[in-house]
């Protein structure tokens, strides 16, 4: 028994795959940042652009 803790303990098999779950939890991280900062500058834009729209007029060529 006590062979078995002892190379259950030294064992690193599972060490990769708690690696993989940090990276992939920052890059999901990064990737909502990216999300939260681009969707406010395009918010903004398409609320500049429907004013500019809206206070347009069109001559109807009479």
């Amino acid at each position: 028994m006590r062979a078995y803790f002892s190379k259950f303990i030294t064992s690193e098999s599972g060490a990769v795959t708690v690696d993989w779950v940090v990276l992939t939890a920052a890059v999901v991280g990064l990737g909502f940042s990216v999300i939260l900062i681009f969707a406010n500058g395009n918010q903004t834009l398409a609320d500049n652009l429907s004013t500019h729209v809206g206070g347009l007029t069109v001559d109807a060529g009479n």
